[in-house]
């Protein structure tokens, strides 16, 4: 099978207003509060929004800290000690083999603990091209499938804010390796614009598309469209997924301008 090529092209850039979206607010006069129901209520303030950003970073690098600190050299500490025991052990023993399996479970379970520790520090200098980033993804999937894959970048490039740079990786992959795996397609791309107003992503396909009971309520047993939004809605980001039968299907990630890109 021919392994797919994917390709970097740049085109245009468009803009794009804000939204309301519903709930209820609180309003001030005279001085008194006056709550009352709305059926929208303003988004955050940007200085609000950014400032949270902020924080979240810190809180990720603090636990990611502690779980470095604790955790994973508790477990090391203890697989150091079992190794230990086992290299004691008659070779003939019977507890060898299974202290051996138990040594290989740990090691695993402390590379998943890295690996963990490094999805909550923010990526590094290297991950800023995200273009590239989302080009590597069919070769770090191994797909061998001919699947016309494109990777389409609008606009003049702009470093984003470390945390939307690392969510919009995030969600973006979910949505490819979502069409890679389910959609059936056999053209796929993916769009970054970088406007003067937001910073978009759009992964398209022309596949079977998504189930409406999927569409609403996620894959049973998995954390791929839920998991999507909740990123989304945190960095007070807009997403939009639409498919239709045998028709395709298309998933939009908008995030404004203001909190999307480093001051």
């Amino acid at each position: 099978m021919q392994r797919t090529g994917p390709r970097l092209v740049g085109v245009r850039s468009q803009e794009d207003g804000l939204h309301l979206q519903k709930g209820g607010n609180v309003m001030r006069l005279d001085g008194l509060p006056l709550a009352y129901r709305s059926p929208y209520r303003l988004q955050p303030t940007f200085g609000e929004m950014r400032a949270r950003l902020e924080e979240r970073v810190a809180e990720r690098t603090r636990i990611a800290q502690d779980l470095h600190d604790t955790v994973l050299q508790g477990i090391l500490s203890a697989a150091m000690q079992l190794h230990v025991a086992v290299d004691q052990l008659p070779a003939n023993s019977p507890a060898t083999l299974r202290l051996s399996r138990v040594l290989e479970l740990m090691r695993h379970v402390m590379e998943e603990g890295r690996n963990a520790v490094r999805g909550l520090r923010s990526s590094n200098s290297d991950s800023d091209d995200l273009g590239q980033a989302f080009s590597q993804i069919p070769q770090d999937l191994g797909i061998e499938v001919q699947i016309d894959f494109r990777v389409i970048v609008l606009g003049s490039a702009r470093k984003l804010h470390p945390l939307i740079r690392d969510e919009v990786y995030r969600i973006g992959r979910e949505a490819l390796v979502n069409a890679f795996r389910h959609s059936r397609a056999s053209c796929i791309e993916i769009e970054l614009e970088y406007a003067s107003k937001r910073f978009r992503i759009v992964v398209r396909d022309d596949g079977c598309g998504i189930d409406p009971q999927v569409l609403h309520a996620g894959r049973e047993g998995h954390w791929g469209l839920p998991g999507m939004r909740e990123r989304a809605e945190r960095v007070g980001a807009r997403l939009r997924v639409w498919s239709r039968a045998a028709a395709g299907t298309e998933v939009a990630l908008s995030v404004p301008n203001s909190i999307a890109f480093e001051s």
